[in-house]
């Protein structure tokens, strides 16, 4: 579902090209706060392609021509150049899992399903192209257009885009092509945006808001829950060293005391807020008053496990974690601050659904490309763009 989740929230694909030609020169493949140009190996290992001999960047990363159709969802198409630009930020994704600091990658080792690690990411690659090609196809039938406006503002940002890179245009064109990118591509990108959220206004309409029940449902699906608690730190919060066994000891009994002061108070609740202001060390707590909204798998499991067993309301006992000991007030969720959310989800499932329906069926473009092939060709045409920029 999480995956899921970022499929229908594409941000605005300008901004990252944006950042790339603004980065270029300051860092090198394996160390790019960009997790697309993320890569594995040293720079100076790397041999950049010859920018000038390239007409398609698809071609020359892959052996596919970028119109060339990789795969068919019913009469939809996929063609190549759709494909790479998120088999490229697929291999960010997963890269950014460790920092973007990888000296190999396990392109051969099997995975899953008798796939090899390079055929996952293909796969997954080929999950997000075919779920935006049932968008697309499903906007078609409805009769819904992209906002004209989009593509304009594309077209603004692209020429204001040029114009920081001291007029020179290719530049930004090979800054485009570093995220397998083309400008026809980047407005394809966003107004595939604009589509969903015009299909989730239509859902919507036919088919009302998500109820109450609907919302909690999802949520649950997607293990989001609220809570608030009281930190007393085992180490320190600064350099994550533990501190001595007596400042443990003592932080345990005060824990302990608060909690015997919160199992007696007339309200709870309202001591809480007193206690946690006036005793918690949470670092975060500034900027989280009112509590942590989270899923599951974000916060430390000893936090999380005794959250998910609380109801609403209710307060934990002492907690212990690698940062100290938690007292826990499970927080309600108010359905409200999620329906949006509900709803775009609605929509996706029924996208997907089509998509499992209509089957993707793939060419023998498909079996061509070797993933493992692409993404080193990848880092030789970012090497190249980060070179053209510091020259």
């Amino acid at each position: 579902m999480k995956k899921l989740k970022r499929m229908g929230a594409m941000t605005l694909a300008l901004v990252m090209a944006l950042s790339a030609l603004s980065g270029c020169g300051q860092k090198s493949p394996g160390a790019s706060s960009n997790p697309a140009g993320s890569g594995s190996g040293d720079s100076s290992q790397i041999t950049p392609m010859d920018l000038s001999k390239i007409t398609d960047p698809y071609l020359a990363v892959s052996g596919l021509a970028g119109d060339e159709v990789v795969a068919r969802v019913g009469d939809g198409e996929i063609t190549a150049s759709q494909y790479l630009y998120w088999l490229n930020r697929e291999i960010g994704n997963y890269l950014s899992l460790f920092g973007g600091q990888m000296n190999t990658l396990p392109w051969d080792s099997e995975m899953a399903e008798g796939l090899t690690f390079g055929q996952s990411m293909g796969e997954e690659a080929l999950d997000v192209a075919s779920y935006y090609c049932v968008m697309k196809k499903a906007a078609q039938d409805a009769g819904i257009a992209p906002d004209p406006g989009v593509a304009a503002t594309v077209d603004q940002q692209y020429a204001d885009l040029v114009v920081q890179a001291g007029a020179n245009e290719e530049r930004v064109i090979h800054a485009l092509w570093a995220q397998m990118l083309t400008k026809n591509l980047l407005t394809s990108l966003n107004e595939h945006s604009d589509l969903f959220t015009q299909l989730v206004n239509r859902d919507r309409e036919e088919n009302g808001e998500p109820t109450d029940a609907e919302v909690m449902a999802y949520l649950e699906e997607i293990g989001t829950y609220r809570a608030k608690h009281i930190l007393l730190a085992t180490i320190d919060l600064a350099t994550r060293e533990p501190l001595d066994d007596e400042a443990i000891a003592q932080k345990k009994a005060a824990a302990d005391d608060l909690l015997v002061q919160l199992r007696g108070a007339e309200d709870p609740i309202a001591l809480f807020d007193q206690l946690m202001n006036q005793y918690s060390e949470d670092t975060g707590l500034e900027t989280n008053p009112d509590g942590y909204t989270t899923q599951k798998g974000e916060m430390v499991a000893p936090f999380e496990q005794a959250a998910l067993a609380l109801k609403d309301g209710e307060i934990s006992d002492v907690v212990e974690s690698d940062f100290g000991y938690h007292i826990i007030l499970r927080l309600p969720i108010n359905p409200d601050g999620f329906r949006d959310e509900c709803a775009a989800a609605r929509l996706r499932d029924s996208l997907i659904q089509e998509r499992e329906r209509l089957g993707v069926e793939k060419t023998a473009a498909y079996d061509k490309l070797d993933v493992g092939t692409f993404w080193n060709n990848m880092l030789s045409l970012q090497t190249a763009v980060q070179m053209e920029a510091v020259g």
